[in-house]
C-alpha cells in the first residue's frame, strides 16, 4: 500500500541536526528536479525579500519564512514526519505509533511537496515554505515542473499494490495515476453523514485518523475493494464508487457525524 499525503503549510522548526543531504532522499529519480527548485528558491529568498514574499504568497507577518528558505542548504534537517505539522499530522501522530506501525509508515507514506516533489516520512529535510501552487520566475509553475519527473518515478514507487490518495487538488495535479494503476487507486472524501456535504477542517483530521488506523491495525488491503472492507472493519462508515470506466480511480466517501 502506498499512501499519498499533502504536506502541511505550517512546519516545525528545522532544529540543530546535520544539514540536508539531497542525495539521501528517497526517489532519487527526482533529484535533478529537486535541485532545480532548491537552487532557485534559495537564490530568490536570499535576494529581494519583497519579491520573494510576493512569489511565495507570504504576508508581512510571514517574512521570516523567506529568510528561512535562504538558509535551506545549511539549516538543520529532521525526519519529514517531524517537520510536517497541522491537523492531518496531529491526528496521524506518527511519534506515538508502536514500532511495527512506524515501520509500516516508513514504507507506505509519501508526502508531496512543492520543493521536494515527494518524500518519505523518514527522509531528513529542513523546514521550508514553498507550496505546489507557487510559480517561480525561472522554473514557472511547480505543479507543471513536477509532472514529468513524477510520471517517471511514481509508478515504480507504487509497485503492484493499492494507492490511497489523500492529497489536496493542488498536489494531485503534480501526478495522477493512469491506466491500470488508476484502477487500484482510491481517493477519499469526508462527508457530513446527515447532509452529505463535504466537511473542511474535520476532513484533514479524519484522513489522519484513517491512516493511523490502517497503520496501527497492520491492514494490508491489496486494492480499493479490500480497503473498503478494512475501513469498515475498523469502524468507519464508507460508501464506495467503483470506476465507471477503465483508467480512473475509485472514489470513497467516509461519513462522519462531527464537522468541526
Amino acid at each position: 500500500m502506498l499512501v499519498l499525503l499533502p504536506p502541511s503549510e505550517g512546519k516545525a522548526p528545522s532544529g540543530r541536526g546535520a544539514p540536508l543531504k539531497p542525495e539521501s532522499l528517497s526517489l532519487p529519480e527526482l533529484n535533478p528536479a529537486r535541485e532545480a527548485v532548491l537552487d532557485e528558491l534559495v537564490e530568490l529568498c536570499a535576494g529581494d525579500e519583497v519579491k520573494a514574499r510576493e512569489v511565495l504568497g507570504l504576508s508581512e507577518g510571514l517574512r521570516g519564512e523567506a529568510a528561512k528558505n535562504a538558509e535551506l542548504r545549511t539549516a538543520g534537517a529532521r525526519p519529514a514526519g517531524e517537520i510536517y505539522t497541522g491537523v492531518l499530522y496531529d491526528a496521524l501522530d506518527l511519534a506515538s505509533l508502536d514500532p511495527a506501525a512506524k515501520r509500516r509508515a516508513a514504507r507506505s507514506l509519501l508526502v508531496f511537496s512543492g520543493l521536494w516533489g515527494a518524500v518519505r516520512v523518514t527522509d531528513r529535510i529542513p523546514s521550508y515554505r514553498c507550496s505546489m501552487g507557487v510559480k517561480l520566475p525561472g522554473l514557472g509553475a511547480l505543479g507543471a515542473h513536477w509532472r514529468a519527473p513524477m510520471a517517471a518515478a511514481l509508478p515504480e514507487a507504487a509497485g503492484s499494490g493499492l494507492v490511497l490518495d489523500l492529497r489536496s487538488s493542488a498536489y494531485a495535479a503534480a501526478w495522477r495515476p493512469k491506466g491500470e494503476l488508476a484502477g487500484r487507486t482510491a481517493t477519499v472524501r469526508v462527508l457530513h453523514a446527515p447532509t452529505r456535504k463535504v466537511v473542511s477542517h474535520f476532513n484533514k483530521a479524519t484522513k489522519g485518523r484513517i491512516v493511523r488506523s490502517l497503520l496501527s491495525a497492520g491492514a494490508a488491503p491489496k486494492g480499493p475493494a479490500e480497503l473498503v472492507e478494512a475501513l469498515r472493519d475498523l469502524g468507519y462508515e464508507v460508501e464506495a464508487q467503483p470506476p465507471v470506466k477503465a483508467g480512473t480511480a475509485w472514489g470513497l466517501d467516509v461519513l462522519v457525524d462531527e464537522v468541526h
